[in-house]
């Protein structure tokens, strides 16, 4: 799973019993004590409680991947048959190669930010505290355009 620390693996998901919950437990659950964990579980009475395991399992593989400036010829047609994909696919029309992208398009938020994802997953885009920017690679791209 991706997070903000990067990405996480679930090791093991198991059914427990409530009396099994160590306090060392509960206090990595984000409860302060045994006692407040339990009375929480406690308004769930039928309610099973998982132990889920985790580990991580490495960075984001998208902020190295939005570093690579340096795109073949054949990953830059790759991408560009990409983009030209989730073009074709949006009931907005064309807005993958937009600059100011919310504002000029006139796009609802939510929507607009569901689609700048695609182009993270491509490594085209970096999150900031406030709003994107093309990262590297799509600087690259757009320069061969």
């Amino acid at each position: 799973m991706r997070t903000a620390i990067g990405l996480v693996e679930a090791t093991a998901v198991d059914v427990i019993a409530v009396e099994a919950i160590s306090d060392a437990e509960a206090r990595r659950a984000g409860a302060a004590s045994r006692e407040e964990l339990l009375a929480g579980l406690a308004r769930h009475p039928q309610s099973p409680v998982f132990r889920v395991g985790l580990r991580f399992a490495g960075p984001d593989p998208r902020i190295a991947m939005r570093e690579q400036a340096d795109l073949s010829d054949e990953e830059h047609a790759r991408l560009v048959v990409r983009l030209d994909r989730l073009n074709r696919a949006s009931r907005h029309g064309p807005w993958t190669r937009a600059a100011e992208l919310a504002l000029e398009l006139g796009r609802e938020m939510m929507a607009f930010k569901r689609d700048v994802r695609k182009l993270k997953e491509l490594g085209l885009t970096e999150s900031l505290d406030t709003g994107y920017r093309l990262s590297p690679r799509a600087r690259a791209l757009r320069r061969r355009a």
